[in-house]
């Protein structure tokens, strides 16, 4: 009986196996179909490779805001952008509910000198509406030669009417580190952090260096305001300098070899010194993964407003066409064991952004202002 039960158990999971095989045939022929009707029938004469790009990406914007297709031409400029130059408006999107959605502006970029803000949804690109276009198409619209203008109307939370933004492009030089004295007995060592490019740890380490040797510095702000990610080898680096030991973060994937921990070496850069890390909506990605993980180990204390919530992992991957696919390969999760996905890290002091003219590290900085009051208190 029981090897009866075993073979019919066996028997149901073939079944189903070659019953969900069949149903993708069918689909994949259904598709066929569907584009045939469109050649034959649809008004005008499409352009059938663009439209399977569409498609491609179709399915890949299925997964979730971050996996997208990319045609040879985007691969190509892609592969600039996270050496720490690259042409475009310097602002990170994404994709929300099929809308294009700013992650973040890049500090000292044209996006961001305009006004352009982390969660500010992109409605018009030039005359072009972006409802229904891919991310990379977005992308692709946004690009274009080196000093010509393009036209942005954005909605706003909060703001009845869409602002509209006339925006210069450059060539985007991220200087992903700037440090200097802070406070009025010059005892802070200040240091902003715009991205976790591949030069990023090597220039903290230095600034750490540099305000170690002046035996007045007390204690560090790390500013990672409006900072969209980058480099997950970076972000582990750059944890790794304020902790002395612990878990830094881990990432769980599908593929055995995605499913890692990291964690700290012995050695805290800063040889214990209190720390304000400042975060805002526009903190993402490994940005999160540096917040998240001192906030755990109580290394620091987290000053701002709630981060943007990106806690997934893409890869690259080449294509034969010369194109590529940027696909989520595996989650993150802090060392609590939380995941951040749209959640973000909350800051352990709520100091929301004062005004539409707030700029950071400006005199109007009150999250800044707060940060260097605590350490004076």
């Amino acid at each position: 009986m029981k090897k009866i039960l075993i073979f019919f158990s066996f028997f149901i999971f073939i079944h189903s196996s070659l019953s969900a095989k069949n149903d993708l045939y069918d689909k994949i022929d259904l598709f066929g179909e569907v584009l045939e009707k469109i050649k034959k029938g649809y008004v005008d004469d499409v352009d059938q490779s663009k439209m399977m790009d569409s498609a491609i990406n179709g399915v890949l914007q299925s997964l979730d805001p971050y996996s997208a297709y990319m045609s040879p031409e985007l691969f190509k400029e892609m592969q600039t952008d996270t050496s720490g130059k690259f042409g475009g408006l310097g602002i990170e999107i994404g994709m929300e509910s099929g809308l294009v959605k700013v992650i973040s502006p890049i500090d000292d970029t044209p996006a961001s000198k305009a006004g352009i803000k982390a969660g500010d949804y992109i409605v018009k690109i030039g005359k072009e509406q972006v409802q229904g276009k891919s991310l990379m198409e977005a992308v692709k619209l946004m690009r274009g030669p080196v000093g010509t203008s393009i036209d942005l109307t954005v909605r706003r939370k909060n703001i009845k009417d869409p602002l509209e933004f006339s925006i210069v492009r450059k060539i985007i030089e991220v200087q992903s580190v700037n440090s200097k004295i802070l406070g009025n007995e010059k005892n802070l060592g200040y240091i902003r952090l715009k991205s976790f490019n591949e030069n990023s740890d090597k220039q903290i380490l230095n600034s750490i260096k540099k305000f170690e040797k002046n035996k007045k510095v007390k204690g560090y702000v790390l500013d990672l305001r409006n900072n969209p990610g980058g480099l997950l080898t970076q972000a582990i680096n750059i944890t790794d300098f304020f902790l002395d030991d612990g878990e830094i973060v881990s990432t769980k994937g599908r593929d055995v070899s995605e499913t890692r921990k990291f964690f700290a070496k012995k050695g805290d850069e800063t040889k214990g010194k209190p720390i304000i890390v400042l975060i805002n909506n526009g903190s993402a990605s490994a940005s999160e993964i540096f917040a998240g993980a001192l906030k755990d180990h109580k290394r620091a204390i987290i000053l701002g407003e709630n981060s943007y919530g990106k806690g997934s992992v893409q890869s690259i991957i080449p294509l034969r066409n010369g194109g590529g696919i940027r696909l989520t390969i595996s989650k993150y999760y802090l060392p609590s064991g939380k995941s951040i996905s749209e959640v973000g890290v909350t800051p352990d002091i709520l100091v929301e952004e004062d005004g539409d003219e707030f700029k950071i590290n400006s005199a109007a900085d009150n999250q800044l202002s707060y940060a260097i009051k605590l350490f004076n208190s």
